[in-house]
């Protein structure tokens, strides 16, 4: 196994080893990409502050997220197709996080189904849920992850419409991949993917095929699924969502305070600042920009999580000094899952908790619940001045 001392190394591995559609979905962004960016490079105008001469001895990163205990604040965020990733992409996911002590959730656009993570688990996951036009569909789904004792439900609320995403449609993005002449000579160089695939449980949405009439394969869920997100939802939607759950909530894809104040009147267990990972409206601003004005609106009345952008531990560490009481990685650990299953997804983890735990012992703090504002050097125009 390779020394892995980054990120950045895992995603090297993962370019060379997983076919270019599936690199690409993970790593791209809508139209010009500047959002997709901006959510990774405005972590690094934040500065940390150095401290010294503190007893660092008995450190922990260990907290808490929506009440459940977690090693650290850091849950696997929702990502579709991660079976096309690498082989039974979700469940080895499921369980390097469970093994790790950390949330997984569960996306609606997953390859592994509901199911099949919980028969690979003994923890409770999350599940993610994406608002279909169709109602059956959605009741029955919800119901699947009542009996798969899900401990809590995360509705997006950013995928009303799909962003276009460039590299997909000239991709010809599909699960499993269509044979194509320049899809068969890139599949042709990616042999240990393509191997493992073959012993794979599933290489379709195994949420969706089988559970809709008419579904049988990855040509009609191809035509099903363009028209099937809701652009209708709106909080009473949202609000009948919660009452049937009849759990914990999290509402996953809030950039705006009055949105914010809206999901706290709901009553949510918590939101996720996040713009879907730059993969929704190009030109919106990074979650880590915006976190600071939603905890001025809500912070005392939710509990606030941050997803988008985060490459590192340190990463974590602004987020939560900023207010932030859990993260969310989604690319980070796709790109361990990518370059080595199981063990990648773990390797990922690993890296962010000693970079946290690093970092929080040079800026002079044992455990996570002591971060502040007095750890960050946060520019004075860092959150931007627009006009009314």
């Amino acid at each position: 196994m390779p020394v892995i001392t980054n990120i950045e190394d895992l995603r090297r591995i993962y370019e060379r080893r997983v076919p270019r559609m599936f690199y690409d979905y993970a790593e791209s962004g809508s139209w010009t990409e500047q959002t997709f960016r901006e959510n990774s490079s405005d972590f690094e105008q934040i500065r940390l502050r150095q401290r010294v001469a503190v007893d660092m001895t008995g450190r922990s990163t260990a907290s808490t997220m929506i009440g459940e205990d977690v090693a650290m604040p850091v849950a696997l965020a929702p990502v579709g197709l991660m079976g096309m990733q690498h082989a039974d992409g979700e469940m080895k996911a499921a369980k390097a996080a469970e093994e790790f002590g950390v949330p997984f959730t569960l996306s609606t656009m997953s390859i592994n189904s509901i199911e099949d993570v919980a028969e690979h688990t003994s923890a409770p996951f999350w599940f993610q849920l994406y608002t279909m036009k169709d109602e059956d569909y959605v009741s029955r789904l919800i119901q699947r992850a009542k009996d798969a004792k899900c401990s809590a439900l995360v509705i997006t609320l950013d995928l009303q419409i799909l962003g276009q995403r460039h590299k997909d449609l000239k991709n010809g993005l599909s699960a499993p991949p269509k044979l194509t002449a320049s899809t068969i000579a890139n599949l042709m160089t990616k042999w240990s993917w393509g191997l493992e695939m073959l012993r794979a449980k599933r290489r379709e949405f195994g949420n969706i095929v089988g559970h809709v009439e008419g579904i049988s394969d990855s040509s009609s869920l191809g035509a099903w699924t363009a028209e099937q997100f809701d652009p209708s939802l709106d909080w009473k939607k949202i609000e009948k969502l919660m009452e049937q759950w009849g759990g914990k909530v999290i509402l996953k894809g809030i950039l705006d305070a009055d949105d914010a104040k809206m999901a706290a009147k709901l009553g949510a267990d918590a939101i996720v600042v996040s713009n879907h990972g730059g993969r929704q409206l190009d030109g919106a601003l990074s979650s880590i920009r915006m976190l600071p004005q939603i905890m001025d609106a809500v912070g005392g009345d939710i509990e606030v999580h941050l997803d988008s952008g985060i490459r590192s531990g340190q990463d974590v560490l602004k987020a939560l000094s900023l207010g932030a009481q859990g993260t969310y990685i989604g690319r980070a650990f796709v790109y361990g899952l990518g370059a080595m299953g199981q063990k990648g997804v773990t390797a990922a983890l690993e890296v962010i908790q000693k970079e946290l735990d690093t970092t929080m012992a040079l800026c002079g703090e044992k455990n996570v619940a002591g971060l502040g504002r007095h750890n960050l050097l946060v520019p004075e125009d860092f959150e931007g001045r627009w006009q009314a």
